[in-house]
């Protein structure tokens, strides 16, 4: 393996996830760039990698404020990936976070502390 992997972090710096999942990269040494959605936006370019590797379905957080306030049709307009894609690029607020990455195209979205140890111990 390579020592040379390198992560990113998505989310919104806001979010208590994500205060969790970068407090424990942290305590662990983990180097890694964090993305805000908020700040640093989101490509098309991107959103449509994520899609591909994790699915849209799997993207967006219908447990989030976000998607609480959509309207029902709003909500029943998203069917397929393009307008889940549209959904997201319009509110980034609405994609699950956080998400890690690392530069060898692999994707773990949400944060346990099992899940997190498991997935780096394995690109360590």
């Amino acid at each position: 393996m390579s020592t040379s992997t390198s992560y990113v972090l998505y989310g919104i710096k806001n979010c208590d996830t994500i205060k969790k999942a970068r407090q424990w990269l942290d305590n662990h040494h983990i180097i890694y760039q964090f993305h805000d959605y908020r700040t640093d936006g989101i490509s098309i370019e991107l959103l449509e990698i994520f899609i591909q590797y994790l699915g849209w379905e799997a993207l967006i957080n219908k447990r989030g404020m976000t998607w609480k306030k959509l309207s029902d049709e709003q909500k029943a307009n998203i069917i397929d990936a393009t307008t889940a894609k549209e959904l997201m690029l319009k509110y980034p607020a609405i994609i699950k976070r956080p998400l890690l990455t690392t530069t060898n195209n692999d994707y773990l979205l949400g944060f346990s502390i099992d899940e997190y140890q498991q997935f780096l111990h394995h690109r360590g």
